[in-house]
C-alpha cells in the first residue's frame, strides 16, 4: 500500500519539486477543463516543476470516461515511460488518474471490475488507490445517492 502523505498549509505547493523528485522525472500532469490556467496554478506548477520532463493530459471531463482520457493516459505512460502521475483538480482529475495509473501499471480496466464482488476478490485485481475509486463508479454506474 502507497502511505498516505498529506501536506496542506499557506503556499504549501513550494514543496512540490521535494515531494516529486523521489517519485521519478517524468511526469504526467493530469487537469480538466482550464480552470487551473485561469486560476494561475498551472503556470505556478509548471514554474515549480523545472528540471522534470512534464508529459500532460488536459480537458478530463467531470464524470470521467474510460475513452478517451483514461486510454490517452495509459498510452501516454507506456510510450513515454512515465514515473509519476501529477493530478491538478478536482475529483475527476483524481479519479481518472488513479485508473490511468491501474491501467498503466497492471493493465486493469477499472471500469470494467465488477463491483458487485466481495471486496476482497476486488482488492485482487487492483491496487489500493483504485479500490478506493470501484464505490464511486459503482454509484454512478448505478444511479445510487447516499441517503442522509
Amino acid at each position: 500500500m502507497t502511505p498516505t502523505r498529506l501536506i496542506f498549509g499557506k503556499e504549501s505547493i513550494v514543496k512540490l519539486p521535494e515531494v516529486m523528485r523521489p517519485l521519478g522525472k517524468r511526469v504526467l500532469l493530469t487537469y480538466g477543463g482550464g480552470s487551473i490556467k485561469k486560476l494561475g496554478l498551472y503556470d505556478r506548477v509548471k514554474e515549480l516543476m523545472q528540471g522534470f520532463e512534464i508529459f500532460e493530459l488536459s480537458g478530463i471531463q467531470p464524470n470521467p470516461k474510460y475513452a478517451p482520457s483514461v486510454l490517452e493516459g495509459v498510452r501516454i505512460c507506456k510510450e513515454e515511460q512515465i514515473d509519476v502521475i501529477l493530478a491538478v483538480g478536482g475529483g475527476s482529475v483524481l479519479d481518472c488518474s488513479k485508473a490511468i495509473a491501474a491501467g498503466a501499471k497492471y493493465g486493469i480496466n477499472v471500469f470494467g471490475i465488477d463491483a458487485s464482488l466481495p471486496k476482497h476478490e476486488i482488492a485482487e485485481q487492483a491496487i489500493d488507490a483504485t479500490y478506493r475509486f470501484l464505490p464511486m463508479l459503482w454509484r454512478k454506474k448505478n444511479n445510487y445517492k447516499n441517503e442522509v
